[in-house]
């Protein structure tokens, strides 16, 4: 699946547009307490055991967006945007979402 954060595909011609789609990954108070505990892993003001989480988070973001715009028939997403916030009581919870644009170009 082919994904952009432009609102076009350049050389090729999009043929249809089959709707806003998204993905969320939300990261619990858990795994920021776990992190915590793995604070030696910081090098250089940098959290590795942050980081690989956050990735983890915006792929699995992501694959959910891409997977969904596939059940429309769809086979790139354009405009993509992903976005992070703090959820949960006092911002216990980090959520990733994904969302963008299902298209099918050719």
């Amino acid at each position: 699946m082919l994904t952009t954060t432009t609102s076009s595909l350049q050389g090729h011609e999009i043929e249809q547009y089959h709707g806003m789609v998204h993905g969320e990954a939300i990261l619990g108070a858990n795994v920021f307490k776990d992190l915590f505990a793995g604070i030696r892993d910081i090098v250089g003001g940098r959290s590795a055991a942050y980081e690989d989480e956050l990735l983890r988070a915006r792929q699995i973001a992501i694959q959910e967006m891409c997977d969904e715009a596939q059940q429309m028939g769809a086979n790139a997403v354009i405009g993509v945007d992903i976005d992070y916030e703090t959820v949960g009581s006092n911002g216990s919870m980090l959520m990733v979402t994904a969302t963008g644009t299902a298209v099918r170009y050719r």
